[in-house]
């Protein structure tokens, strides 16, 4: 990961925009620079798009959009912005908030629009610090859909996406970069570009920056991209850029253990618990489920279950997650709570008079309140682990995605967007807002592309 001068011979290859990452982030930085009139080109170190985008759920929150209209919500970007804000404490640069909260609503209609994206809100349950229901995903409600709807949209643009290219060493002159050093199956090759943009994730797939940065979840499932070893950082490093909140990241306490499977949230905001091995409970579970991976990493072997029951099951069906998870044995099921204890291995007693304890109105000694229905059988486990989904600090970026040089100003031609670029959970894990990642990667993605591509208009005399 250098940085080199511009090479004597030229460049193998010279395109307008080059974009490093073909997620979510880079994919839409190439749909809207395309759509300004700009020439681009994606480049992706493995061998499809996918990124982190295709592990996630797929849902991007967004404030004020006529999905929510439609479904009687009412919202805005400056609740959405204090909602931002609440989780992280007040930690994250406020122009960031409001520049992400205030372009989330376009840029979701923009996607739906232009590309036939069939976003819909998810009404029936609340994700955890949001005031309102925001969350648009697509009906499968797995990133899996995201990126390859994306991708199937690039491709209609005649947008190249080049796979197996990793980037190792940014050209630059001054505080300019001229191009990119790619590695790929036969040998090296050198991309000139008017602009880079990185869109190549954060470092939770680079241990030694986990190490570093967050000791803390060093121990837990990488459940994110390979690829994302902190390239953006460490060249923006070697540069002199300003980085930002490197001890953050976003965790998830409900990884289904050994399957490797997601489970969403939902089956704790409706009413479910985790409980130990022990067959105790150990903390608030409406805070989070990035929270969630510190508390299960804590407990004894790593390890907890999740129980809820089959009325909660069938709000999490909408996730295809959720239904792979059961296709494969994953969710137990139990008519009563001595079998709900033979199918966990957790001692019976301890199990229910631990399930007996929960409030059915009221607060519990956790602090967390109970406001609807106490479970009831069929009742349902899947036994969870805590995991690293991506980090969530980086590159500090301009209102134009620049990024931001350490000394003050920004580098002319340099972007960085979704987890390249700082984003707004604030300084550890608890900030972490649900959809933080996918809202930095679509709004920023969506901010650089159409900045990068307006530069080259003036550039060639047609602002």
């Amino acid at each position: 990961m250098s940085i080199l001068p511009p090479p004597d011979t030229g460049f193998d290859l010279e395109v307008p925009i080059l974009i490093v990452g073909a997620g979510a982030c880079g994919l839409v930085a190439a749909l809207t620079a395309h759509d300004v009139g700009a020439e681009v080109l994606v480049v992706e170190a493995d061998s499809a798009p996918s990124g982190s985008t295709a592990l996630s759920a797929g849902l991007i929150p967004a404030a004020g959009t006529r999905f929510q209209r439609d479904a009687g919500i009412e919202d805005s970007a400056d609740l959405f912005a204090q909602d931002i804000q609440k989780k992280a404490k007040g930690e994250n640069p406020q122009e960031l908030v409001d520049l992400l909260a205030g372009h989330s609503g376009k840029v979701i209609e923009w996607l739906a629009d232009k590309f036939d994206l069939p976003f819909s809100v998810v009404t029936d349950f609340d994700y955890p610090g949001h005031s309102r229901r925001r969350m648009h995903g697509l009906p499968t409600r797995a990133g899996r859909e995201l990126i390859d709807r994306l991708r199937t949209a690039c491709e209609a643009q005649g947008i190249d996406i080049i796979c197996n290219r990793r980037a190792t060493s940014l050209f630059v002159d001054g505080d300019i970069v001229k191009g990119v050093r790619l590695e790929g199956p036969n040998g090296t090759e050198d991309v000139g570009c008017n602009a880079l943009i990185l869109a190549c994730n954060g470092y939770g797939g680079n241990r030694a920056m986990v190490r570093q940065f967050m000791p803390e979840i060093e121990n837990a499932v990488w459940f994110g991209h390979d690829y994302n070893q902190g390239d953006a950082v460490t060249w923006g490093e070697a540069l002199g850029a300003e980085t930002l909140h490197l001890g953050a990241y976003q965790g998830h306490g409900n990884v289904a253990h050994p399957q490797g499977i997601l489970i969403t949230w939902a089956v704790i905001t409706q009413g479910g618990v985790q409980v130990n091995l022990n067959g105790d409970r150990f903390w608030d579970e409406s805070q989070g489920y990035s929270e969630a991976a510190r508390a299960v990493l804590a407990q004894p072997e790593g390890m907890a279950w999740t129980i809820f029951d089959s009325r909660i099951a069938a709000i999490a069906r909408q996730f295809q997650d959720f239904k792979n998870a059961e296709a494969i044995g994953a969710i137990r099921t139990a008519d009563t709570l001595a079998e709900l204890a033979e199918v966990t291995g957790l001692p019976e007693a301890n199990l229910t008079t631990t399930l007996s304890e929960i409030p059915t109105h009221g607060t519990d000694a956790f602090g967390r309140s109970f406001l609807g229905e106490s479970l009831k059988p069929p009742y349902c486990a899947v036994k969870v682990t805590g995991a690293l989904f991506h980090t969530q600090g980086g590159l500090r970026v301009n209102q134009d995605a620049r990024v931001c040089r350490s000394t003050g100003g920004v580098f002319p031609n340099l972007f960085a967007a979704g987890g390249a670029a700082v984003g707004v959970s604030g300084s550890g894990d608890s900030g972490y807002l649900s959809g933080n990642g996918l809202l930095a990667a679509t709004v920023l993605g969506h901010i650089a592309g159409s900045a990068a591509a307006n530069d080259m208009k003036e550039e060639h005399g047609h602002a």
